[in-house]
């Protein structure tokens, strides 16, 4: 089975599981369809812009690395488990500061804004990233692999990681109580992403990271609870709220608004 098989089968599992988790038992009832239909488009704009322009992706990228015997690690001899864990956490490490950046630099916060004008999270929140965001993070990564020199298999087995800490961490699901404090001490759950997803920017600037949660702790930006509570925590940018901000055209073209953009 090939890698983008791979890839296409386990995202579709963690899509349908989380579906039916937030049917069974969802944190908020009453959730827009509409909403959900048009973050799903996104992902098949995304998809398409992707293969589209870039003649290879990440792991077409690590196989042509590894041809040329170009990248760290393709240049080093270490054993096969010490290369594969190192480029895992290398390649986690760099979401986590590209995700700050894009918060921190104002011409990326707008492209990375549309993620958070959604007025509910769930499930397809994890799939709701403007195009050029989309692009501009393939880039990032591409190169990453291209001088990190991380295997195929790194590759491939960080993108499945990472798709399905996504759908997981915006689902509109709720955790037992009594594991969530422990599950959280190493991954990211869906109460400690919500606080992410808050309109408020003490909150939203806060909790970076997609899988593992110790990237936060390490470099100061975890956020252990709303100021408000978990309970009343809302989604959403104040500036977006209108139903009128939240069609397709909108959300493509909200990046190029003009006069002030939110914080």
């Amino acid at each position: 089975m090939s890698a983008d098989s791979w890839r296409l089968l386990t995202f579709g599992g963690v899509l349908a599981l989380m579906f039916a988790w937030e049917w069974l038992r969802p944190h908020r009832s009453g959730r827009s369809t509409s909403r959900r239909w048009v973050n799903l488009t996104l992902m098949l704009i995304d998809t398409a812009l992707l293969r589209l322009t870039l003649p290879v992706l990440a792991v077409g990228v690590a196989w042509q690395a590894q041809a040329q015997n170009t990248g760290f690690f393709n240049r080093v001899e270490l054993p096969g488990w010490l290369e594969f864990g190192a480029a895992l956490v290398i390649l986690d490490l760099l979401i986590y500061w590209q995700h700050r950046l894009f918060h921190r630099w104002p011409w990326l916060w707008r492209l990375h804004a549309m993620h958070h004008s959604d007025t509910a999270i769930d499930v397809t929140t994890g799939v709701r990233f403007h195009p050029l965001e989309i692009l501009l993070s393939m880039l990032i990564k591409m190169a990453a692999v291209w001088v990190i020199g991380a295997s195929p298999l790194a590759v491939v087995v960080f993108e499945i990681a990472l798709n399905a800490a996504s759908l997981f961490n915006h689902g509109n699901v709720v955790l037992p109580r009594r594991w969530e404090p422990y599950l959280r001490r190493l991954m990211v759950t869906p109460e400690m992403h919500r606080i992410h997803h808050s309109p408020e920017p003490d909150e939203h600037h806060r909790n970076f990271g997609f899988t593992v949660s110790w990237w936060d702790r390490c470099f100061g930006s975890y956020c252990a609870r709303a100021r408000l509570g978990d309970e009343q925590v809302e989604a959403g940018l104040d500036a977006f709220r209108e139903t009128s901000r939240q069609s397709l055209w909108s959300l493509l073209t909200q990046p190029f608004s003009r006069g002030p953009f939110p914080r």
